[in-house]
């Protein structure tokens, strides 16, 4: 998976339109963005990469860029 595919996949979540995520937004400035969010999170982490991200980790995360960085070495 790319981080293009991620972040996609991180639209459909918070439920922003396509292509409309560039990385730098704050998470809690995105509407979408609440405990359900983490959790289908945390799920699609679990289905696509095999891994279990504590929500700690993902709630420490201030920008998309960040929480996508919590997958690097798992994605293109």
């Amino acid at each position: 998976m790319t981080k293009k595919e991620l972040v996609q996949m991180l639209e459909e979540i918070v439920e922003a339109d396509p292509d409309t995520l560039t990385g730098e937004e704050l998470i809690e400035d995105l509407e979408g963005w609440d405990s359900l969010a983490v959790v289908n999170f945390i799920a699609l982490v679990d289905e696509n990469f095999g891994i279990t991200l504590s929500p700690e980790k993902i709630m420490n995360s201030k920008t998309v860029n960040e929480l996508v960085s919590l997958l690097d070495g798992y994605i293109k």
